[in-house]
Parts: structure tokens; C-alpha cells; sequence
């Protein structure tokens, strides 16, 4: 019998591209996250507050994420068998729970609020839901959620915290066998208000923070999304919030203003930026050292080549160019400043 041949037309591969084409790409979320916030890395949480980096997921990682989602309708459903009371929506807004400070710019959204948890049945509790492959799960039954998975733990002290409910119900599922774990979950004001100090100052820092190591070999820092950013030469995305001209405003809604147009910023503004984007200097800290500016320009040299190269201003580069430079060796360069002058050029990769 003769072999089907395989093509990367093949059902499963034109799968995976539709997946990821309906996802698209985008820098990230308008806020920091509750989920994140557990993290080490400061400067990690920095970068994906300012969308320093547009990451693009595969078709099973897209995957992998709506299972988790779809696995929160299953966790309601046994809780509902045994008795509990499950509030999977706020039900005075008929829409998920959210918890947000620092002026909008910090929160998240709860899996749900729980009543007549059998250990504590007159006790509020905060419904947190996870899927874990076989060792992560392990690793939670037999340390626990605070030792094994900080990031969750954290997560669920900040929707206690800024819920004013006392516990928190974590519900751990293994995606091997379908295995359960549940840990009823203390709130501890101090961890949390630790936690809000962190979010409020990662929201207003200018510039990025220190990075957890400055070793690009680093277990943790191998597979962040912003590795090339933090220890290579990959140049960051163009958004307002990558521009020095921009700051997010803690007086509430989310706000950010523009200092070189005094106005606020829409959302659809922060993403598309406008031609007048100058570059945070220390996003391009590991190629360019800034030396001057002016109103609509900032001076570097590049010291990777030695050439000097202006962002913005007449002659200079636009954020945009840097940012689609493959090779950075190419900003300041005299040749290339040569034809982009004599053929009102523009790097374009």
C-alpha cells in the first residue's frame, strides 16, 4: 500500500496557522496584570507594561491558553455538584469580576467568588482556577500553591486583598490524569500591599528597572519574551509607550498623557504611535548611548560601529526605522545615511 504523502498543507499545520491568523499579534494588555505580578523580574513586567516587545504565540500555545479558559466552565460545574455557591460573574454588573488600583493602571479579573465552601461555608472565598502538566502539579500537591507557583499565590492575595474577602479557594486540575488539588488560601495584607508598592512602582518607573540578572544564559531570562530586547540588540517596538513623551497618570482610568501634543492618549493612540515617537534612550541602552538632545530629537552613538545617528529631527531616524532595523549596525552608518538623504530614504528592515 502506498504512503499518504504529508504536506505542510496538512490539516493540523493549515489548523495552527488559522489559529495564530485569528489571534494576530499584539504588544499586550493595557494593564499590568494580577497575574504577573508574582513574578521576579521587574524589569520583565516593566517591558510588557510598555510593550516593549510584540510576541507572537504558536498555534498550540493559543491552544494550550483556551483550554485553561475552557476548563473554568468544567471546575464551576463540579463546584456546583457539591454544593457550592459559585458567582462566576458579578452579578450587579452581569459581567466578570475585576479588581484595579494605581489608578487603573494594575488589576484583574477573578475566575469567580465562592459561598458554602464545605470547610467554611459562611466564609467568602476567591475562585482560582489553574491547569498544570503532570510535574507542575506535583510539585503544587506536595509543597503547596505559595512555595510551588508564587505567581499564583500572589495573584490571589491582590483579589483578596482589594476584594476584602478573607480566603481564597485554589482549584488545581492535572491535565494527565484529571487529577484535582484544592488549598484554601489565607490573606495576608502585608504580601499584598508589598505586591501594590511593586505594581505602582514598575507603572511609574520612566525607565526600565534592574533586571533579575544580566547573564542572557540564565535559566529564568532563556525563556522570557524579552530576552533579545534585555541582553541582545533587538530593537524595541513603537508605541506610546515606549516614547519619552508619554506617562501614565495615576489620577484614574487608566490614563496616559502625551507631554509633546499636552493631551491625553487613546488606546488606539498608545498603540499606533505618531511620527513624533522618540525612543525611551535606555531601550536602545545595550547598542546607543544617548549624548544629546533637543525638543524633537535625541543624540546616540552607536557602540557597537561608533557612528553617531540622531532619533527624530530632521535627518534623523524615525522610531519606526530603528525599530524595523534587522541589523543595528545599519543605523548611522554613512553609507545608508548617504541614500536615505540622496533618495529620501527610509531603512525598512
Amino acid at each position: 500500500m502506498a504512503a499518504i504523502p504529508t504536506s505542510e498543507n496538512c490539516t493540523l499545520s493549515l489548523l495552527d496557522r488559522a489559529v495564530e491568523a485569528d489571534s494576530g499579534s499584539s504588544p499586550g494588555r493595557y494593564h499590568l496584570g494580577a497575574s504577573i505580578i508574582g513574578r521576579e523580574c521587574r524589569r520583565e513586567l516593566w517591558y510588557s507594561f510598555r510593550w516593549t516587545t510584540v510576541t507572537k504565540h504558536s498555534g498550540r500555545l493559543l491552544r494550550l491558553f483556551a483550554r485553561g479558559q475552557r476548563e473554568e466552565d468544567w471546575f464551576n460545574h463540579l463546584l456546583r455538584l457539591a454544593g457550592v455557591t459559585v458567582w462566576d460573574v458579578d452579578p450587579d454588573m452581569n459581567q466578570q469580576w475585576r479588581v484595579e488600583a494605581v489608578g487603573g493602571h494594575f488589576g484583574g479579573s477573578l475566575d469567580g467568588v465562592l459561598m458554602n465552601v464545605a470547610e467554611a461555608p459562611k466564609t467568602p472565598h476567591v475562585s482560582e482556577q489553574k491547569t498544570h502538566n503532570d510535574k507542575s502539579f506535583k510539585g503544587v500537591v506536595k509543597s503547596g500553591v505559595a512555595v510551588a507557583k508564587p505567581e499564583h499565590y500572589s495573584q490571589m492575595q491582590i483579589y483578596m486583598h482589594l476584594m476584602n474577602i478573607p480566603r481564597a479557594l485554589y482549584q488545581a486540575v492535572n491535565k494527565n490524569d484529571d487529577a484535582l488539588y484544592f488549598e484554601r488560601v489565607e490573606h495576608e495584607p502585608a504580601h499584598a500591599d508589598a505586591l501594590l508598592r511593586k505594581a505602582e512602582h514598575i507603572i511609574t518607573s520612566d525607565r526600565p528597572p534592574e533586571g533579575i540578572s544580566t547573564d542572557a544564559a540564565f535559566y529564568k531570562c532563556k525563556f522570557c519574551d524579552h530576552q533579545a530586547l534585555c541582553h541582545g540588540y533587538q530593537t524595541p517596538a513603537v508605541s506610546c509607550r515606549t516614547c519619552a513623551y508619554a506617562t501614565p497618570q495615576t489620577d484614574g482610568d487608566a490614563r496616559w498623557s502625551c507631554e509633546k501634543h499636552k493631551k491625553n492618549l487613546t488606546g488606539e493612540e498608545q498603540r499606533e504611535a505618531c511620527p513624533a515617537h522618540l525612543f525611551i534612550p535606555e531601550l536602545l541602552g545595550n547598542w546607543a548611548k544617548a549624548f544629546d538632545s533637543a525638543d524633537d530629537r535625541v543624540d546616540f552613538k552607536n557602540t557597537v560601529t561608533g557612528h553617531s545617528f540622531a532619533n527624530g529631527g530632521e535627518g534623523g531616524y524615525s522610531s519606526k526605522e530603528i525599530s524595523r532595523a534587522i541589523d543595528i549596525k545599519v543605523i548611522g552608518d554613512p553609507e545608508v545615511d548617504h541614500l536615505r538623504k540622496s533618495f529620501s530614504g527610509e531603512v525598512t528592515g
